[in-house]
């Protein structure tokens, strides 16, 4: 048990949709107090760092509701129940994209806000990439449009403010403190 360790209490199920579950736990504070912690339980999900042969950054544009407006964003998306995370980051590349990775590799895992939902994103590279005549269908409510950039004009996306998510900062970086293009 860690020091500050919170002993749950109780649950109270608020919500359970499609992508998340919202629940309210009460819990025991290490000092003995009593508090409430609202919880958004996710199933996980990838991002994809997809480098084409010309050495160009595979992202993709979409509208997200929860901020009103469109963002440029490295492909991602949420892992089904039991899937692996480097099929499930083969399967969303090419949904989204139309491109299949010959080598795929895990770079790292993180949590996108722990101080309230326990979202895990595993971050993936994919390489020797090859177009797929007929891919993978995408969601049928997943529109998105595909931007095949250099480094140079995915930091102005950046700059604009089109690019905008943690996750794509995050490869970002990655990709230009690894000189990958």
């Amino acid at each position: 048990m860690h020091k500050f360790e919170e002993k749950t209490l109780n649950t109270q199920s608020i919500f359970k949709g499609k992508i998340i579950s919202l629940q309210v736990d009460e819990v025991e504070l290490p000092d003995g107090k009593k508090a409430n912690r609202e919880l958004i339980k996710h199933p996980g999900a990838v991002c994809v760092i997809a480098i084409t042969d010309e050495k160009k950054i595979i992202l993709v544009e979409q509208y997200r509701k929860a901020l009103e407006r469109p963002l440029v964003e490295v492909p991602a998306g949420k892992l089904e129940p039991g899937e692996e995370p480097s099929i499930c980051a083969g399967r969303e590349l090419e949904e989204e994209t139309g491109y299949r990775p010959g080598k795929i590799t895990h770079i790292q895992s993180f949590y996108t806000s722990p101080g309230f939902a326990d979202e895990l994103v595993h971050v993936f590279l994919a390489e020797q990439l090859e177009k797929v005549e007929e891919g993978l269908v995408a969601d049928e409510d997943e529109f998105v449009d595909l931007l095949e950039v250099t480094i140079e004009e995915a930091e102005q996306l950046v700059k604009e403010s089109r690019v905008f998510d943690a996750k794509t900062l995050w490869a970002l970086q990655y990709v230009r403190l690894k000189a990958l293009v």
